[in-house]
């Protein structure tokens, strides 16, 4: 009985590494230090090195859904106002 709990123990734990290995992270692979223009971008979230992702990267979002890779909010004054604006934004809309 004890050898069966076991088994069953040890294929949940297969299956469970098997599915989330089957994860696709939506990473950004580059990243552009082209300044982008407020009034076309919507939202945004920042990408982590080592979360799932090779590189640390912001990811903006303009008005027609493409997903706009650019360099990190650390040391880059332009992103760091981008992000104030849309968090603004937001507040405002709430």
């Amino acid at each position: 009985m004890a050898s069966k709990v076991a088994a069953l123990l040890f294929l949940g734990l297969i299956c469970f590494h098997v599915a989330t290995a089957q994860i696709v992270m939506d990473c950004c692979l580059s990243v552009s230090e082209k300044r982008l223009i407020p009034k076309n971008i919507v939202s945004y979230k920042l990408q982590v090195a080592g979360s799932g992702c090779d590189i640390s990267a912001t990811v903006f979002l303009n008005k027609k859904g493409m997903k706009l890779c650019v360099v990190p909010p650390e040391g880059n004054q332009w992103v760091q106002n981008l992000i104030r604006t849309l968090e603004k934004r937001r507040q405002s809309a709430n």
